[in-house]
């Protein structure tokens, strides 16, 4: 899976967040995690840090591409 697909899993995973709530604890508009989610864009390091820690995982986890 692609690094969109993978957030978009964790998301759903987590207590089927919403793309808005999402956004809202990142700081980030809903447009933005939508771009990440369509593999359009990836967050700066900083983002990518938050997203581990909101789903408790590791930044290998976030942008590994599984086959």
């Amino acid at each position: 899976m692609s690094f969109g697909k993978n957030l978009q899993h964790l998301r759903r995973m987590c207590g089927n967040i919403t793309q808005e709530t999402l956004a809202e604890k990142l700081i980030v508009s809903r447009q933005t995690i939508s771009k990440w989610e369509l593999d359009e864009s990836t967050p700066e390091m900083d983002k990518a840090i938050e997203l581990c820690g909101l789903f408790n995982c590791s930044l290998d986890n976030l942008f590994r591409i599984r086959r």
